[in-house]
């Protein structure tokens, strides 16, 4: 597991990380839509959401004013290419020993 793997289960192993990262499977928000709703402050939704993007599972982008957030494709691939090899692994496993028999 990498470094950014790492941040990455980290970042998601907080509630209301998931929840933005949720809200955002939607599409691009801004802070403000974020955090209607959620029982932390804006502040607080502002800071989960540096903790996703240093973990590279999403990013900004400036529209005037405004900074949209959206969910980061690369960083999700990253997770999944290491799931993936777990998972690949556990059905390797699985296959040889029902192969024993």
């Amino acid at each position: 597991m990498n470094t950014y793997q790492e941040r990455q289960f980290d970042a998601l192993g907080d509630v209301t990380r998931r929840a933005l990262v949720e809200r955002l499977r939607r599409g691009p928000l801004p802070v403000g839509e974020l955090a209607r709703g959620l029982p932390v402050s804006r502040p607080a939704v502002s800071q989960h959401l540096r903790v996703l993007k240093e973990a590279k599972l999403v990013r900004d982008e400036a529209s005037g004013t405004r900074r949209y957030y959206s969910l980061d494709p690369s960083g999700f691939a990253m997770l999944r290419k290491y799931l993936d090899n777990f998972w690949g692994e556990a059905l390797e496993a699985f296959q040889a020993k029902v192969e024993e028999k």
